[in-house]
């Protein structure tokens, strides 16, 4: 058996890298860092999560920049009875396009290209804004675009925005408690060619049964970082739940927000609840995987196809 210990990969305690903006209103303020080489060494990814719970003060932010990484920003209501609804409605300029969106989604934005702002048109319930930086584990501040910055005006950005969720990846078995019959994709290359990641989300909304329902698996080729966040937005840290998650045999206890970064060919689950206040997110990310067969968030589909269900 590994002597590894895997407290290593849990992240509980979110760092916050900027300092607070006197304009920002109605939101997490600084964002906080869940994932960066800080936190977890020699890692390549960077993670930045907050809430929105009103119009944010200034209701155009941040202004047009340039990052030297690929960027996912994810936008998911807070409303797990209506899940595709964001509640608010948002435009956000990539590549000088206006893109526009009222849904539970996301937006790929290539590295290079000059993006923002990001516009609130109007607001009706709390959402919450990830930032994904892939390919560092260092959040550094992005440049303001240039003036002479040019984008290739032939692309229609569009193509990189997910209006809302594909709902494709299921358990095998009828879950009580939490979102049935599949869980929310945000990203695949079904959605967007270029973005070579998997991310998929489940509202929990109760003591699921069966607990556990995720059991253990293994990634053969795939890294894979699992968030979980509770749904009290002017308290982020608070998950709304107590979660036992194996990850090489040690049990890892998640009882705030938390991510846990799994590397490639380590064992995780199962994921056994040993506690339930209010409803939380739990969301795996599978970087390099680009469909739901090569991601198999929770070994799932593996699973079925062993016992011949698909």
């Amino acid at each position: 058996m590994s002597t590894e210990n895997y407290e290593k990969y849990l992240v509980k305690k979110p760092i916050r890298q900027t300092k607070p903006d006197s304009n920002a209103q109605n939101r997490t303020n600084p964002p906080l860092i869940y994932l960066s080489e800080e936190q977890v060494p020699g890692v390549k990814f960077n993670i930045e999560f907050g809430w929105v719970w009103g119009m944010p003060g200034t209701t155009r932010y941040p202004e047009e920049q340039v990052g030297e990484y690929d960027e996912i920003i994810l936008n998911i209501g807070g409303d797990y009875s209506n899940p595709n609804d964001l509640g608010a409605d948002i435009e956000f300029t990539l590549g000088g396009q206006v893109l526009s969106t009222g849904k539970t989604g996301s937006i790929f934005i290539p590295k290079g290209v000059k993006h923002g702002p990001l516009v609130y048109k109007n607001y009706r319930h709390p959402h919450v804004r990830i930032s994904i930086l892939l390919g560092t584990g260092d959040r550094k501040p992005k440049k303001a675009a240039s003036p002479d910055h040019v984008n290739d005006t032939g692309i229609d950005y569009e193509k990189y925005l997910v209006k809302e969720p594909v709902y494709e990846c299921v358990a095998g078995t009828v879950v009580k408690n939490r979102q049935e019959p599949a869980s929310m994709t945000f990203m695949n290359r079904n959605l967007v060619a270029d973005c070579n990641i998997y991310i998929e989300g489940g509202w929990v909304f109760g003591m699921p049964e069966p607990n556990p329902h995720i059991f253990d698996h293994l990634h053969r080729e795939y890294e894979e970082l699992v968030l979980h966040f509770g749904t009290d937005y002017k308290n982020p840290e608070e998950l709304g739940g107590v979660i036992d998650f194996y990850v090489g045999g040690q049990p890892l206890t998640l009882d705030k927000t938390a991510m846990v970064y799994v590397p490639v060919g380590i064992e995780h689950g199962p994921l056994i609840w040993k506690d339930y206040k209010f409803p939380h997110l739990e969301m795996a990310m599978i970087p390099g995987a680009t469909s739901l067969i090569e991601a198999d968030p929770g070994g799932h589909q593996e699973k079925m196809s062993k016992e011949g269900k698909n």
